[in-house]
Order: structure tokens, then sequence, then C-alpha cells
């Protein structure tokens, strides 16, 4: 290995942790041959609900040199989520902790493009984009590829340092880099996750069900959530924390340094009965610049009207 691919490959890694970025690792931009066969299967059996969106781009997931041509590694990028903060009332409607504060796809996106900067000035130019959960990349896969962790039962990335309320990011360029080896599976007979899914959406083969997951059915799905979850939601109504928060492994969860991530007060402190009775113009005034805008306010209200006919 040349001197100059593992100077690149230490600057990188360096200059991610400076960036605020906790664990950086380094994959082969190559085709992604053990995931085709399972993408596939649970697309063809439906687990991923109404998303057709993720039918799209099938080739580009698995691939890529698809998205940047002549793309020669993979770098991936765990951010720190992670707040021991709650909403005050133990009654009211639960958002799930990603979402507390601002909307992450803007202020990782921002942190890499800063992070390419100051590498081309370190390193010299190099062609490469950035993704951060809003293109057809499969960021867990790449993430367990380059080491950070493992695929656990409730398919969520987990670092054996830090557990998984991460946020994970790519940098997909044309740098010939040092990669990292993936790790071994920790999750041995644990099925903590799968035993508490409230609508039993974790499968065996660490598959999610989407068409049962709380989170799919608060966030992604447009038509009105099925009866049929009415007794199973545990108020949650944006997101579900559920599978992470009973993960062993989420015993070394330390709180994010990251302001923007901070909860609003006055959304922690919102009571049960300010929360059936939102309107668009609180929902407009809490939510600016939050993940929670995806649901619309339509959405939202679905959901807070689901849990309170549930009760």
């Amino acid at each position: 290995m040349s001197v100059a691919i593992t100077k690149n490959t230490a600057i990188i890694k360096k200059k991610a942790l400076d960036a605020g970025f906790s664990f950086c690792g380094i994959s082969r931009a190559e085709f992604l041959e053990h995931d085709a066969p399972r993408l596939e299967k649970w697309l063809n059996e439906g687990q991923h609900g109404t998303m057709q969106w993720m039918e799209n781009h099938f080739d580009k997931r698995l691939n890529p040199q698809l998205l940047v041509p002549g793309a020669k590694s993979v770098i991936s990028l765990m951010y720190n989520y992670y707040t021991p903060q709650k909403q005050v009332d133990q009654q009211a409607p639960i958002i799930s902790k990603y979402a507390l504060g601002e909307d992450y796809h803007k202020v990782i996106k921002d942190k890499l493009f800063e992070l390419v900067k100051n590498l081309k000035f370190e390193i010299g130019n190099f062609e490469g984009r950035v993704f951060v959960d809003s293109a057809p990349v499969m960021e867990r896969a790449w993430a367990a590829k380059s080491g950070l962790g493992w695929i656990g039962k409730n398919s969520l990335l987990i670092n054996k340092k830090a557990g998984s309320f991460y946020f994970l990011a790519q940098i997909i360029c044309d740098l010939e880099l040092s990669a990292d080896l993936p790790i071994k599976d920790y999750c041995g007979t644990c099925t903590a996750c799968v035993d508490a899914c409230p609508t039993e959406a974790i499968l065996p083969n660490k598959i999610i069900d989407s068409n049962k997951c709380i989170s799919y059915l608060t966030i992604e799905l447009r038509d009105e959530i099925p009866t049929e979850f009415k007794t199973q939601m545990e108020n949650r109504v944006f997101g579900c924390d559920i599978c992470q928060d009973v993960c062993p492994w989420n015993r070394f969860s330390t709180p994010h340094s990251e302001p923007l991530f901070e909860p609003k007060p006055e959304l922690l402190n919102m009571k049960a009965t300010e929360w059936y009775e939102i309107n668009e113009l609180v929902f407009e005034k809490l939510f600016k610049n939050s993940a929670v805008k995806r649901t619309k306010f339509k959405g939202l209200k679905r959901n807070i009207d689901f849990l309170k006919s549930s009760s």
C-alpha cells in the first residue's frame, strides 16, 4: 500500500472526528453482493409497505459506482443523537429521540460539505458525493462493511462501544483508501428487541416488516393506520425507539454534543391535552426545521387522533 493511501486515510479519519463525527470507517466501492438477494426478497414479499420509492434504482442501491462514476471508496460516518431528555408529561404522545431537535438531513449534510471542503484542502481535489438518508444508498450495509458495527436483529447498525443512537452518512469518492474490515455480530442469543416490539415487526434474519413497524405507520404510511394496531402503538406519534431502548448495547449511549439536536423546551413540556388540541399554526412553529414536518400537519394529526381514539 502506498504512503499516499495510508496518509490520506489517516487525514480523513482525523478530519471526520474534528468535524464532530464519532466514528469513521472505510470500505471499497464495490457491488454489495451479500445484500442484493436480501433486498430483492424484502421487496418481492412487500415488506416495504407503500414505500414504492424503495423499488426504484435497485442497481444504484447496490453499486456505488452508478452513483459516483469511478468511485473507489465509501467513507461511512456516525453522528451521535442520543439524549436522555424526555417529554415531561408521561401521558403525552411520544416523539422519537432523533426528531426532538432540528432535521438531521440538513444538519449532517452541512457538516459533510464542510468536511469535504477541508479534505480537498488537505488532500487535493477529488470527485465524490455526500449522502444522508436521502438517496438510494444502503447506509447500514456500508457502515457494517467498514467495521463501524454490525446489523442487529432490529436491522439497525450497532456499534460495540456506543450502541445505535446514531445518524449514518456516507461520502462516496474516487480516492483510493485503506479499507477497514467488518466486525463480528455481537447480538448472540439476545432477543430483547424482538420481544419488546409491540407490533411484532421484527422478523427472523434481521428483517423488518414495514407494514407492522410503528415508525413506518406514523411516518411513511399515507393511508389511515389499520385499526388492528389501536392497542399496540405504545403512545408513539412520530417514530419509535422501543427496539433501541431495550437493546443492551445502548447502555453505552452517551449524550450528544450537538446544539442543533437539543429539544425545544416547549416540545418537552407539552401536556397531553395540548397535543390533542394542536393546530396547524402551533405545528408550524413547534416543528420548524424538524424531521417531523415529513408527516405534514395532516399526518401528525392523524397519528394523534388515532392514539386518542385508542385510549
